[in-house]
């Protein structure tokens, strides 16, 4: 990744289960100005269990929970489609796995990027398993407290593989006020590295803000219609958001400065003009 904050479109399981959609949302985040995208993959008898699976769930794939989350996985060949478009597009994928089989299956893909779920910051096998792979991993630190992050980023630190924190609240969608946006410094200052931000809240004004305190990445939500099927849909962004999300980013970091006072050019001719005045008694 390049000093300018590394910004990810998370498609996440916005496609409902839809490789056209998947294609789709790949297309508008590459146009919108995105770095990466990102989808989840889940073993769904790994991840819940019989008695979860068999309640009651209405949905537009059935009845029962299990439908509606075997729905909303995509066919293990929709995988290979979406690798193949990612190099037509010429933008890296990558997922996050919420169990071992998941993750086993995307590494065959040989993606750039790795994420830790926030949900799966206590699944101590698979967080060792993804840090010795050592590729550059996001690791989510929502609903965790600082011990739990700090035994996770221990297992990357010891297997030497790169990690950036990313600091997030889990609720979907989340009030800007809960968003606690210092949290960016303070994880920063405490465990020396670097922290982006994955942003779950309605608009984009606290995630161009995350910029301004720090984060060195950026992690937000697409979807083609915030109105379609999904408990993410209400916490995401719709294409042109997306894309003026970008823009505003790549103009905070253009008006950052270096924090050097400096008298500019420009600032040079005013001021010969101006400081003329000292001289009248």
């Amino acid at each position: 990744m390049d000093k300018k904050c590394f910004i990810i479109a998370e498609c996440g399981i916005n496609h409902n289960g839809n490789i056209n959609i998947a294609k789709k949302m790949m297309l508008a985040s590459k146009e919108a100005g995105a770095d990466a995208v990102k989808f989840q993959k889940r073993t769904i008898n790994k991840v819940y269990t019989k008695e979860e699976l068999d309640k009651p769930r209405e949905s537009p794939w059935g009845t029962t929970n299990r439908q509606q989350k075997e729905g909303l996985e995509l066919k293990e060949n929709d995988y290979d489609e979406i690798d193949r478009y990612s190099k037509e597009l010429k933008i890296p994928w990558f997922a996050s796995c919420w169990d071992l089989e998941s993750y086993r299956f995307i590494r065959r893909y040989n993606c750039n990027y790795n994420k830790i779920a926030s949900a799966m910051l206590g699944h101590k096998k698979l967080i060792e398993e993804v840090a010795k792979d050592k590729k550059m991993t996001f690791i989510a630190t929502g609903m965790a407290t600082m011990r739990e992050i700090f035994e996770c980023v221990i297992i990357f630190k010891d297997c030497e593989c790169p990690f950036m924190l990313m600091h997030c609240n889990s609720q979907y969608p989340m009030p800007d006020e809960k968003a606690n946006l210092k949290m960016i410094r303070t994880l920063k200052h405490y465990f020396d590295c670097d922290v982006g931000y994955s942003g779950h809240e309605v608009g984009i004004i606290t995630s161009v803000a995350a910029v301004c305190y720090g984060a060195t990445a950026i992690e937000r939500h697409i979807t083609l219609d915030r109105s379609m099927y999904g408990s993410d849909q209400a916490a995401s962004i719709e294409p042109q958001g997306f894309k003026k999300m970008v823009e505003y980013i790549r103009i905070v970091e253009k008006i950052e400065g270096n924090g050097i006072k400096t008298i500019t050019e420009e600032e040079e001719k005013i001021r010969k003009k101006l400081r003329r005045t000292q001289d009248i008694e």
